[in-house]
């Protein structure tokens, strides 16, 4: 499969940022963007993946968000606040002080689509990749032709927070300097603990995506810079409200990082979405349900299609 590569280039804070981006398919086919989530780089979506849907007639970009991957980090860029009472204020729906917002990072998408010269696409965010999603669509409707947020959250009050082992397993890690094998068992560790526990993944098949991680680009840095941005926009229900795009909501019944519970907010927030909860799936795409995942996606697309 042919893969063109570039970078996006926008500006936030005076600091000019290039957004990584991978783009596959027929460019003359419904473009698809795929946003990851938080410290993940772009190749969580698997190029096998994005396959399926090049297979189905889409054109399918994936990009790395700013501080994570090949794209711009912010060095030395700090969050102000400590964190417990930043995840109080989280629980309540408040927002935090941060570097920078999911708002700044749903510009840096939609600059994707402008270096490409995409007037419209289908838009699928995963985790906080979702939340970005959610907010792109509410602030370009014109530009969101269907709308697929995959086991995320809209940071509504009150919802049930993460396992404390799951959420300090993603934030809390080796220190930087340590050696790569240390890193790489560490990621494999973070696997097991918020992956699909009927779906498990072999040790070597996690092992081999966490040094393909590592290689590609290993900074930890952007992973507090994108914790913060979550804590930084607060509940997400204003936006929610204003989504016109046909949506589908997939999340994983087993889920202990991101809870059922955000998706079913995300689906009773935004007007006409679909809730899809799969068994046994958590905070992971496992690929036995890719083909279900895919599926769900390409009805919500047609939607679009059926409605113009």
């Amino acid at each position: 499969m042919q893969i063109r590569t570039g970078y996006a280039h926008t500006a936030w804070d005076g600091t000019d940022i290039e957004i990584h981006y991978e783009d596959l398919g027929n460019i003359d086919d419904p473009p698809v963007l795929l946003i990851m989530g938080l410290g993940a780089q772009l190749v969580l979506w698997h190029e096998e993946f994005c396959q399926k849907l090049v297979d189905l007639g889409y054109r399918v970009i994936r990009f790395d968000n700013r501080d994570v991957g090949l794209s711009t980090k912010l060095h030395g860029r700090r969050a102000g606040g400590k964190l417990v009472p930043n995840l109080l204020r989280s629980f309540a729906g408040l927002p935090s002080p941060c570097v920078y917002r999911l708002e700044d990072m749903a510009d840096d998408a939609a600059a994707v689509l402008d270096h490409l010269g995409i007037e419209r696409a289908h838009v699928v965010g995963a985790s906080m990749g979702g939340m970005i999603a959610q907010i792109f669509a509410a602030e370009h409707p014109e530009r969101t032709a269907g709308l697929g947020i995959i086991f995320s959250s809209n940071n509504s009050p009150l919802l049930p927070p993460p396992a404390y082992k799951a959420l300090m397993a993603l934030i809390k890690g080796p220190y930087p300097s340590s050696p790569r094998e240390v890193i790489v068992e560490n990621s494999v560790r973070v696997s097991k603990i918020i992956g699909s526990p009927a779906y498990r993944k072999s040790d070597e098949q996690m092992r081999a995506d966490a040094i393909e991680n590592y290689e590609r680009s290993f900074y930890p840095q952007g992973i507090g810079r994108h914790f913060s941005a979550i804590l930084g926009s607060g509940s997400l229900k204003r936006y929610d409200a204003r989504i016109a795009a046909p949506t589908v909501v997939i999340h994983g019944k087993a889920d202990k990082l991101m809870r059922p519970s955000g998706g079913r907010a995300i689906a009773g927030a935004i007007p006409s979405a679909r809730l899809v909860l799969f068994d046994g799936m958590g905070h992971d795409l496992p690929e036995p349900l890719w083909d279900d995942i895919i599926s769900e996606l390409d009805a919500t697309f047609a939607q679009f299609a059926e409605a113009r």
